[in-house]
């Protein structure tokens, strides 16, 4: 294993990041942290993998006739159940869930839909039984799905509750955040593509929903790539352009008010395209993206460079957590930031 200090000019506070071996050169973007020894990921080429000894080793776990599939969100509920989400359309084949109660010995197929438009950009859950996933919009509303026997089965919402996209407005598939959830019945998706860059919010498990602007930046590659709430009315929105990953532009925005309104959160964010934002603790974010990987102390209001590891998703359980990038990239932290009193 290879071992990387980092140490950030803040008193005491340190970062250990450590390289771990996932014998792949799979695209990945998405790692759900479930505790300290447990963490999943998935990615490009139906890749699954999975730790149960805090990252010393990985298990390529296979999914059946899933090879063409790109896991593009997953989200663990333990070492053996879990549920992924493959992107792509729905006419192609590629709009799927699948679900393992068995640590991935075996996949069901609980979700397929072969519309044409169908595009899933992420899937989160509220508890072990209830959840929701959503897709790029169809005929002018995000097609969104919702369970309540713990991904067994999906039905779609009305479309009728929830607002029209802009032209151009959609979602993307980068990091397994575009869309959250909070509480037993919160729900946040973020938007980009041209007119994007506005929050989507319920507060009803997804049945009825409003929608607010944030000061993003949206175009055809740009806009908000992650979501993160630590309680029904402290969030973070986190974005970029894909096109250009340097470009430098106010790309985080923060609410109070469980996502009414946004403001932008400070002028020393380090610039670039970021598209997955984890919470360490109620003080501390730590984002990543293509541009670089970079950490708030006081719930976004400034940011500190870390380094520039094109990195594409971060997850977090307690205090240790992974992050995940291209190439089979998977980054372990350990003892992040230390805890420290908001500015």
């Amino acid at each position: 294993m290879k071992y990387i200090l980092l140490f950030f000019v803040c008193q005491a506070t340190f970062a250990q990041w450590i390289v771990q071996n996932s014998n792949t050169q799979a695209s990945f973007r998405t790692v759900s942290a479930v505790d300290k020894n447990t963490c999943w990921v998935s990615g490009s080429g139906g890749t699954v993998l999975r730790t149960l000894d805090g990252g010393v080793s990985w298990q390529k776990l296979s999914v059946p006739g899933a090879d063409q599939l790109d896991f593009r969100d997953i989200h663990a509920f333990d070492a053996q159940t879990a549920v992924i989400m493959s992107a792509g359309d729905g006419s192609e084949g590629k709009a799927k869930l699948y679900k393992t109660i068995d640590g991935g010995a075996s996949w069901k197929l609980v979700y397929s839909t072969d519309q044409k438009g169908v595009f899933f950009d992420s899937i989160d859950f509220w508890d072990r039984q209830y959840g929701i996933a959503f897709s790029d919009p169809i005929d002018g509303k995000f097609y969104i799905i919702t369970t309540s026997d713990g991904g067994e089965t999906w039905k779609r919402m009305n479309p009728e509750n929830i607002p029209a996209v802009k032209s151009g407005e959609a979602a993307f598939a980068a990091s397994g955040t575009a869309l959250v959830v909070q509480g037993n019945t919160n729900a946040w998706i973020g938007t980009g593509g041209e007119n994007g860059g506005r929050v989507f919010y319920s507060t009803d498990q997804g049945q009825t929903w409003q929608v607010s602007e944030t000061t993003i930046k949206a175009g055809k590659t740009s806009g908000i790539f992650g979501v993160r709430f630590l309680d029904a009315k402290t969030g973070i929105a986190i974005g970029g352009n894909y096109e250009d990953v340097k470009e430098a532009f106010l790309n985080v925005n923060v609410t109070k008010d469980g996502g009414k309104t946004w403001t932008a959160a400070s002028q020393t964010i380090p610039a670039g395209l970021k598209e997955g934002v984890a919470i360490y603790n109620k003080n501390t974010l730590v984002a990543v993206g293509p541009s670089g990987t970079c950490y708030s102390m006081n719930w976004g209001k400034t940011w500190t460079k870390i380094d520039d590891s094109a990195l594409h998703a971060v997850s977090f359980a307690g205090k240790v957590g992974w992050a995940v990038g291209g190439k089979g990239q998977i980054v372990k932290f350990n003892d992040v930031i230390l805890n420290q009193e908001p500015k």
